[in-house]
């Protein structure tokens, strides 16, 4: 289960960075990774420098600062609503953690 949503997340993620075709992922299944808590709180961890990384952290990591200002130009619509989707549901459901994440990376 735990790698259906890294995976999940991991495509949503790497959408900014690829460079040709792009997996696409469905509302569903990006409803599913949202819904495990503590795989979001293993990779929010990971973005906050408290916990170690793996694969999708270090992704995170690296788009954070752009995701956050607004910059993802490769980026189709879907992809767009989605990850702001997930930045809604991080915002809502760990108020603490997106404070820290605002003030590390948005800056």
């Amino acid at each position: 289960m735990q790698i259906k949503y890294a995976t999940i997340l991991s495509a949503l993620i790497a959408v900014c960075l690829a460079q040709s075709q792009r997996p696409q992922v469905s509302d569903t299944a990006l409803e599913d990774a949202l819904n495990d808590k503590r795989f979001i709180q293993r990779q929010l961890k990971c973005a906050l420098g408290e916990a170690p990384c793996d694969p999708i952290g270090k992704r995170l990591k690296t788009l954070a600062p752009l995701v956050l200002r607004g910059a993802c130009p490769q980026c189709s619509p879907q992809e767009t609503k989605q990850i702001q989707k997930t930045l809604s549901y991080v915002q809502r459901n760990f108020p603490q953690q997106w404070a820290k994440i605002v003030r590390q990376y948005a800056g």
